[in-house]
Order: structure tokens, then C-alpha cells, then sequence
């Protein structure tokens, strides 16, 4: 029976070596027709070897085949024919190999299944001791060898060695010095370390120890801080909550229309330990954004600037203005001059452009005819002139909300101006007739200004329609403005009262004056004296009653005078 199996496998492997030849040989055969292709691009004299080549090889091929047993004079081809000739037998060696190695693995397998039959373990053993091995698996997935670390007593974090713990605590001693700006130890007594078995869900990394222990010791904590050019704002603990608060900033500023809007100064973001102190609630750090700090504010004075309209322009009475700029005089400013507009500057400037859409009033020109019935500066209507509109498109620039920029994309004209003519006076001005200015009437000092007041004279007005200005007696007293005497004399309250009315609305009074120097139908001149100053009528010491009047209703004249 075994010499027949013997047999079975010889003629068995001679088939497979059989096999394995003839697809050797059609490997190699369709090798070649796949390098015909190649062959093709090769130059001439290659590409006849080539082809050579490969139709001595068809041809050992096909002899193979036939069983003819090919043979040949040269060297190459002999070796060819020898490994190919070698193959089948190699094969043959390669299983023969394999084969032996499997029945000796049979064998192993046997042999030792036998011997444990032969010592017949019990299974109850055997569940114990793969019960006990599955128990340390688990335990060894679950728990691991480590160290615990307390801060006065209470626990902070587990990790895996001491080494960790080390490392931990030299770190944020170098951490905490950087950020405080001087030299810190970490006081080892209030520290305690026990190792043992622990949890491994329990363990932490080094940088979590790190941050639990900075909290305990209170100064400094990890977050996220707001630079704005350099200085530091302010931090909190929240991820992404300083960007949120940015953006709120930024949309606070835009709408649909925006077509840009950026915050100049450098604000930046960086995770980092920062003292605990400057930790804030997000409320207080956009309070502050939103702020302004010490600062100079300055402008530029250009041509055609004067000291009211810089003022005006920044919200300040000339005053305030010249409080902020001591040494300057207001009436003599010039080209270049740097005045000082505020002493504080926001911490963050918001640029916006926004694209507005606007109907816009086109100015009228306004056509001149010389006129010899009107004094020279005096001007009077003939046709009305009317405004015209155009659709304009514009991009404006804001910075924090005040306008600096404006530039028109497109001006459409919807409806044209009308052109206004004027007469203009050419007739030589006396100087009696009003300039439309006035000036102060006499030098002093103000003892009671327009308006209402409470005081303890009895025959005293509580209503004052104008304003007191107190010097000695006999004092100039001038005309505010050129004009046409329409009172001189006596008037109950007002004592001797001196009345010019200004020819365009505006009257004005002298009250109180010890003597006059002009007489009703009078034509003065702007400054020319008409009286002096005493104490006559309602008075209780030497002044004179300043006021103005349009068209009847008294005016304050701190209004009118410069």
C-alpha cells in the first residue's frame, strides 16, 4: 500500500515539474512578445539583435516543446538552456522541503498532545489557571504602577512616574519666574508624593499636573491672553472667547453695506501662563477694549484752519481748546502748528468702509450785477438761485465711528441747479452804517450777566435783558456797531439811555450813563463814544446796561460780542 502511494506521488510531482516547465517557457514567450513593442523604438543595429535575439529564443521555445531537446555552440545560450533544464528540478526540491517541515510540525503536535493525554490535567485546573491569567490581564489593562501627588494634603493629579512629577515642578518654577518677573521656588514641605497602584483612567500628563498645581499655588494660570501693539489687555481661561469677542467688536461696526473693516492696531492672542491677576471676566476686557487710555491726540493746522472752527470741529469750546495748548493766541495761528486735541486714545481703532447710496444737493452759482443804489459790501437778490440733486455712490471711510474719509464711486445728475443773481453794492460806505459786528462797548468787568437773578435790591430786575459792565465813573461808553441814534435822554430804570438801531434788525442800549454825547437822529460810527458812564436810574455803583435786541426780543449779548 505504501509503494503504491509512493508511486502515485512520483508521477504526481513529474507532472507538476512538467507543468511548471512548459509555463516557464510560455512566461518567457509572452515576455517576448511584449518586448516587440519596446524593440520598435530601439535604433537600427539594436533593434537587429534584438530581433535576433528573439527568434533564437522562439525557437528553443518551440523545440522544448517538441521534446527535441535543443542544443547550441555559444556560451549564453548554453547557460540558458542549462537553468531552464535546472528548473523543474529546483521545484521539486522547494516542495520535497516544505513537505518534510509540515510532517515534522504533525509529529511535534502529536507527540505533545499524547503527552498531555498521557498526564490527563484536570479541566477544573485548567479553568483556574486561565481564569487567574484572564483576572492579571484585566487588572493589568485597568491599574497601573504610579504616583500620587498632594498639595497641602489634597490630592492634585496621578501620573505615571516620579521623573513626571520632577519635571512638572521645574517647569513651572521656570514658567512662573518668566511670568513674574523675578525668582521662585516651590516650598517642597507643602508637597507629598506616595506611590502604588493606581487607576490608569486617574493618570494625567505632565502639562495637566502642571496646570493643576499652578492653581493651587494661585500665581500665575494658564489662558489666553489679549495683546493690542505689545500690552497686554487682559486673559481669561476660555478657548476661543477672546476671538468671539473680537468679532463682536468687528460686527458691531458692519452691516450690509460694509465693505471692509479692520482694527489697525496689532492685536494678537497667545495661549501662555500669565499672572492670575490679569485672569478678567470677558465683560470687564471688552469695557476696557472699548475705552481709551493716556495718549496724545494731535492736529495739524492747515491753511484756512482758525481756532473756533478746530474747536467746533472737535467738540471743545476755544477755551478748552487753549487750556490743552497754553501759549498760544487764538487770533494768530499758523500753517504746521501741532495743537494738542486730547490727552487720551482708544485702544482699539476700528477702520470701516461702508458703500453709501445718497441723493446730494448740487450747489447753485450765483451770478453778480453792479448796483450804484447799494453800499459797497451789501448784496440783494434779483432772481433766487435753486439747488440742484444728483444719485451719488460713495465709499466712506470711518474710523471709531467719526467720518475721516469719502470718495464717490458715481455721481448720476437727477435734476440741474438754477443759477442765482445778485446785486452787488458799488456806492461808497458811510462809516455810520452797520458792519454786522459788534464790539464790546467799554472796557471792565462783568457785574451781572442777561438772564434770571435773585437779588436783594428791590427795585432790581429778576428778568436781565442784557449784561452790567462795571469801571469808574465817566468811563467811555462806544457804539457797538455803526448806526442811527433813535433815543437819547431820560428812560425810568435805565437812567440816561443812548438807543442805536443798526439799520438790519439789531438795536442796541446804554442804560445808566452819567452823562450823553449825542442826540436822536445822530448817525455814529462802530466805536465812537456817545456817552459816559455813571449810576443813574436803577443803580447801585457805576456800570453801564449793555443790550442787544433783533426785532424786539432782547438777545444775550455774550453771544453777539468777541
Amino acid at each position: 500500500m505504501n509503494a503504491e502511494l509512493q508511486i502515485k506521488e512520483s508521477d504526481k510531482r513529474q507532472e507538476e515539474q512538467s507543468s511548471a516547465a512548459v509555463r516557464a517557457a510560455q512566461a518567457v514567450h509572452t515576455g517576448g512578445e511584449r518586448a516587440l513593442s519596446f524593440v520598435a523604438s530601439l535604433p537600427g543595429a539594436a533593434a537587429r539583435r534584438v530581433r535576433t535575439l528573439h527568434r533564437q529564443t522562439k525557437r528553443l521555445v518551440r523545440e522544448k516543446r517538441a521534446k527535441r531537446f535543443p542544443e547550441s555552440q555559444r556560451r549564453p545560450v548554453q547557460l540558458f538552456l542549462f537553468a531552464w533544464g535546472m528548473l523543474p528540478m529546483l521545484g521539486c526540491t522547494l516542495r520535497e522541503k516544505t513537505w518534510s517541515l509540515r510532517k515534522r510540525s504533525i509529529n511535534a503536535y502529536a507527540h505533545l498532545r499524547s503527552g498531555l493525554e498521557r498526564r490527563k490535567i484536570h479541566p477544573a485546573l485548567f479553568l483556574s489557571s486561565a481564569a487567574v491569567v484572564a483576572v492579571l490581564a484585566v487588572l493589568s489593562s485597568l491599574y497601573t504602577f504610579g504616583t500620587t501627588v498632594k498639595f497641602d494634603g489634597s490630592v492634585i493629579a496621578s501620573v505615571r512616574s516620579l521623573n513626571t512629577v520632577e519635571s512638572a515642578f521645574t517647569d513651572l518654577e521656570r514658567i512662573t519666574a518668566r511670568t513674574l518677573g523675578s525668582a521662585y521656588t516651590i516650598d517642597e514641605n507643602r508637597i507629598q508624593y506616595t506611590s502604588g497602584f493606581i487607576s490608569r483612567s486617574a493618570l494625567v500628563d505632565e502639562a495637566t499636573l502642571e496646570e493643576e498645581l499652578s492653581d493651587q499655588l494661585g500665581l500665575v494660570t494658564y489662558g489666553y491672553s489679549l495683546y493690542v501693539d505689545g500690552e497686554l489687555i487682559g486673559a481669561t481661561t476660555y478657548e476661543g472667547a477672546l476671538e468671539e469677542l473680537l468679532q463682536q467688536i468687528r460686527e458691531a461696526y458692519t452691516d450690509e453695506n460694509t465693505v471692509s473693516c479692520d482694527i489697525i492696531e496689532d492685536v494678537q492672542i497667545r495661549p501662555e501662563y500669565v499672572p492670575t491677576d490679569k485672569v478678567m471676566n470677558l465683560g470687564y476686557i471688552a469695557e476696557l477694549l472699548n475705552s481709551t487710555k493716556a495718549g496724545e491726540v494731535t492736529y495739524t493746522v492747515v491753511k484756512g484752519d482758525t481756532w473756533s472752527e478746530i474747536a467746533e470741529r472737535y467738540d471743545m469750546t476755544s477755551k478748552e481748546l487753549l487750556a490743552m495748548n497754553p501759549g498760544y493766541d487764538i487770533n494768530k495761528i499758523a500753517i504746521g502748528d501741532v495743537l494738542t486735541i486730547s490727552n487720551a486714545v482708544p485702544y482699539l481703532t476700528v477702520t470701516q468702509v461702508q458703500q453709501e447710496r445718497y441723493v446730494e444737493d448740487i450747489p447753485y452759482a450765483i451770478e453778480y450785477q453792479d448796483s450804484a443804489y447799494l453800499y459797497q459790501g451789501d448784496y440783494k437778490v434779483l432772481s433766487a438761485g435753486s439747488y440742484g440733486s444728483a444719485d451719488v455712490v460713495a465709499n466712506v471711510t470711518y474710523v471709531n465711528g467719526e467720518e475721516t474719509q469719502r470718495d464717490v464711486l458715481s455721481s448720476v445728475t437727477l435734476v440741474n441747479p438754477t443759477t442765482e443773481v445778485q446785486a452787488r453794492g458799488t456806492l461808497e460806505r458811510p462809516t455810520w452804517v452797520a458792519t454786522g459786528n459788534f464790539r464790546w462797548p467799554c472796557s471792565g468787568r462783568i457785574t451781572s450777566r442777561y438772564g434770571y437773578r435773585n437779588l436783594s435790591y428791590a427795585k432790581a430786575s429778576k428778568n436781565h435783558k442784557g449784561i452790567d459792565i462795571a469801571n469808574g465813573y465817566g468811563t467811555a461808553v462806544c457804539a457797538a456797531d455803526g448806526g442811527t441814534v433813535v433815543y437819547a435822554g431820560w428812560m425810568s430804570g435805565y437812567g440816561y439811555l443812548v438807543q442805536i438801531d443798526h439799520g438790519n434788525g439789531y438795536v442796541t442800549y446804554y442804560g445808566h450813563n452819567s452823562s450823553l454825547l449825542v442826540s436822536v437822529g445822530d448817525h455814529v460810527y462802530k466805536g465812537q463814544q456817545v456817552a459816559r458812564m455813571g449810576s443813574t436810574g436803577n443803580s447801585t455803583g457805576n456800570h453801564c446796561h449793555f443790550e442787544i435786541r433783533y426785532k424786539g426780543t432782547p438777545k444775550n449779548p455774550l453771544n453777539y460780542l468777541p
